[in-house]
């Protein structure tokens, strides 16, 4: 959930409102694929990546604020934890010289950041689960100080009505709770973003769902959590657990958790977007002035507003996403079964082998 959010005291009518919203955005962007020109014409790639600070005796170093506003890039921002941070990669066309030149780019940013990182006495590490975290580190406390982490962790904890269990069985065992979803901060991801045209979004989006297992094989990195040996991937895991909304009752009944691999192949994105409008509950009902049917029949390109927040916090691990470039509305996979690192090369091998 990539936008600025303030609001925390939901009303029953912002529920209601919100509803009849996104079922208001679903009809339109149904109208839309049916015939509406998305941007396809030279598909772009992108790539998303969670780094963690550490300090000089590689614990997690809570000082994303101070060294986010040292680097001054808009490439970077803030994640979760207050040990996190972002790069977003330029977009780009990945033939010809596409690797090379993110590989320039990257390792550009990332010097500079690690540059900036050292005036407060911290550097960069890119893994999957930093392993030196603690449960103490884990806290609300830590969280990072944009209001919408604020609110997001309010609303899933809300939603839970009791702590959050974490119970991941592996090479050990760890289980305990935590009463906040600060536990998410461990999971440091690579996310890899596929331009498509809307008649071959469902081949595109089937095919990352097949390959996501020798994915996970090909890149585990994450193999520690609490000082205790998991999965080798517990990525996962954790990141599934620590922001389930459902009590155990409703696990039991077959309640999908909103961190979805999916149950079937689709036919059509609008297939995503209708599942997560039948069987998530909104998580952020914040309603925005636009009226989509207005502007599609004006001639302009609807936000959809209401269906693309709703869409950030359904955690697909390859998701859907609407977006709009430059004017032109445009369809991308986000394939998110990746952890981040542990080098440059690492990544963009990774990444051309999705």
């Amino acid at each position: 959930m990539g936008r600025d959010v303030s609001e925390g005291a939901f009303t029953r009518d912002d529920r209601v409102r919100y509803r009849q919203k996104v079922r208001r955005c679903l009809d339109v962007f149904a109208l839309m694929l049916d015939d509406f020109g998305f941007d396809a014409d030279r598909p772009m790639t992108g790539l998303e990546i969670e780094l963690n600070l550490v300090d000089s005796a590689a614990e997690p170093a809570m000082r994303n604020e101070e060294i986010l506003a040292d680097i001054a890039d808009p490439l970077f921002q803030t994640e979760l934890g207050q040990f996190n941070l972002e790069l977003n990669a330029e977009p780009r066309l990945i033939e010809g010289t596409g690797f090379a030149d993110y590989e320039h780019d990257l390792h550009g940013s990332l010097s500079r950041a690690d540059e900036r990182a050292a005036r407060s006495d911290a550097k960069i590490v890119l893994v999957g689960i930093l392993p030196t975290l603690t449960e103490g580190h884990l806290v609300e406390d830590n969280l990072s100080t944009n209001e919408r982490y604020r609110v997001l962790n309010d609303q899933i904890v809300g939603a839970r009505g009791e702590d959050i269990e974490l119970d991941i069985r592996g090479v050990e065992q760890l289980r305990t709770h935590t009463d906040s979803i600060a536990p998410e901060a461990a999971c440091t991801s690579l996310q890899f973003h596929l331009q498509v045209a809307p008649d071959s979004f469902a081949d595109y989006w089937n095919a990352s769902q097949a390959i996501a297992g020798v994915q996970v094989a090909v890149g585990a990195n994450s193999p520690f959590l609490y000082g205790r040996q998991l999965w080798a991937e517990t990525r996962i895991a954790l990141f599934q657990q620590a922001t389930d909304t459902r009590p155990d009752e409703l696990k039991a009944q077959g309640v999908r958790p909103r961190v979805w691999f999916g149950e079937r192949w689709i036919t059509s994105i609008f297939d995503l977007f209708e599942e997560n409008v039948r069987y998530f509950p909104p998580l952020l009902p914040i309603c925005e002035d636009e009226d989509p049917v207005e502007v599609l029949h004006a001639g302009g390109v609807p936000k959809l507003g209401e269906l693309r927040l709703h869409n950030g916090t359904v955690y697909r691990w390859n998701r859907p996403v609407y977006d709009i470039m430059n004017g032109r509305p445009h369809l991308r996979v986000e394939n998110r079964v990746l952890p981040a690192g542990p080098t440059v090369v690492d990544m963009l091998a990774n990444a051309a082998f999705y």
